[in-house]
């Protein structure tokens, strides 16, 4: 059928719709479904807050929420659809078919819209969800109405020669439907397997988060190839256009595909994963999340970096638990030269293991390590397991357990002192018009 064919078949239907809309039984109809619409959606006025109230209670079960919801949001359509069905089997039985033709069509195009509108609330995209819904029920609309073989045909006269290859526009809106649900079913199977892989307690955390990365991937180019394989296009023919998006990569979007890389030789030499504690050019936290283009990490301020994979490639990273989750910190400290040095490493150590965070199985030193100009210099080092709760807290709690115990044993710590001697200007003036400067002083 060539597309004179179907413009006469268009002017053919344009007639015979003329002739309907000027019956009686139009008018009676269309009054028919104009006042069920009315009543339905007064009804769904009243009942969809009760409903949704109820619904709300659905705890751990987000997908039958939402479209349990979507359910509720169209409620006024689910009681349309029920008067429809209701006064089509009244009107059949005391009457002819032919006078409920409308009635018929209308119910078929209101079911068509109720299921594609709750089926496109599966995807999470909302503008996603709508051009899928109006798509779905407009390609119903056309069954429905019996328009289907004349769209098809007009859509495919829409064409132009691509190599080897006619692309018309039926083609292309077949391939974008069937890659669109192929990637969907393609990205829910990927998700599904991530979250099996990651239950996994035999796998690292960096060869869960390498697995479930490879299978999205692979998956989403299965899906790809199956989707334009399926509507007939030649993968052969795409030759040229996937060089030039190649080029295009290697030129324009290099960083992407640098820390793309760099993400796979992470996953790969395992340098870091989810959970460790590091510290990147001044930034410290723990890493939370691995992707493919940058690593997620957690401050201890609540700050969320987003570190793209390269610089773990390229900078100095610091991997507090790479090996082991056990840190050694060191807190320096000074005591008056009155106090016995003996005792204060003691009790240094005595108060630091009464702090919960410090590590029981590795006994704290603190090492006497000079002698200061107002004091006794010491180091005292100590052991946690727990970098990810911070470090700059627990220095502080064994700072405060050493100054109770030294208050307590009456050991003082100094600070530096200055004596400054001030001399009266007058009585320099014999010495040449020079003045000298008094020194301060330095007090033991």
């Amino acid at each position: 059928m060539d597309l004179h064919g179907v413009i006469a078949d268009l002017q053919y239907w344009a007639r015979g719709l003329v002739g309907y809309l000027t019956t009686p039984w139009f008018f009676y109809q269309a009054a028919i479904i104009i006042v069920l619409f009315v009543v339905a959606k007064l009804v769904a006025r009243r009942v969809e807050p009760r409903l949704e109230e109820r619904a709300r209670r659905i705890k751990g079960h987000a997908g039958l929420l939402r479209v349990v919801i979507a359910l509720l949001r169209r409620i006024d359509w689910i009681v349309f659809s029920l008067l429809l069905f209701g006064t089509l089997v009244v009107m059949r039985a005391v009457t002819w078919p032919s006078r409920s033709h409308l009635v018929s069509i209308v119910l078929s195009l209101s079911l068509a819209w109720l299921i594609a509108s709750v089926l496109s609330r599966v995807v999470r995209n909302r503008l996603l969800a709508r051009i899928l819904g109006w798509l779905a029920w407009i390609y119903a609309a056309f069954v429905i109405l019996g328009f289907d073989d004349e769209a098809a045909t007009f859509l495919d006269s829409l064409a132009m020669p691509l190599g080897q290859m006619r692309l018309s526009a039926l083609l292309v809106l077949k391939a974008a439907l069937v890659l669109v649900v192929t990637l969907w079913l393609a990205a829910v199977l990927g998700r599904f397997l991530d979250e099996q892989v990651q239950k996994s307690e035999e796998l690292t955390p960096s060869v869960r988060v390498l697995i479930g990365k490879i299978a999205r991937i692979g998956l989403v180019l299965i899906a790809g190839a199956v989707a334009l394989s399926s509507v007939g296009i030649d993968l052969t023919a795409l030759t040229v256009f996937s060089g030039a998006v190649g080029l295009g990569l290697g030129f324009g979007l290099q960083k992407v595909i640098s820390n793309f890389i760099s993400g796979v030789i992470i996953l790969l030499d395992k340098s870091i994963k989810p959970g460790d504690t590091i510290s990147l050019e001044g930034t410290f936290g723990w890493i939370r999340e691995l992707r493919a283009r940058f690593v997620s990490v957690v401050t201890r301020d609540g700050r969320e970096y987003l570190i793209p994979n390269e610089d773990f490639i390229t900078h100095r990273v610091i991997n507090w638990s790479f090996s082991d989750d056990l840190v050694r910190l060191d807190v320096e400290f000074g005591v008056s030269y009155e106090a016995d040095p003996h005792e204060v490493s003691r009790l240094a150590i005595e108060a630091t293991e009464q702090v919960s965070r410090v590590n029981e199985r590795k006994k704290p030193v603190c090492w006497l390590t000079g002698f200061g100009d107002s004091s006794l210099d010491f180091v005292l080092r100590f052991w946690i397991d727990d970098p990810q709760n911070g470090l700059t807290n627990i220095r502080g709690q064994v700072l405060l357990a050493m100054w109770d115990i030294f208050k307590e044993h009456d050991i003082s710590i100094p600070y530096p002192h200055r004596e400054i001697i001030m001399k009266d200007a007058s009585k320099t003036i014999g010495t040449g018009g020079r003045a000298r400067r008094a020194r301060p002083k330095s007090a033991s």
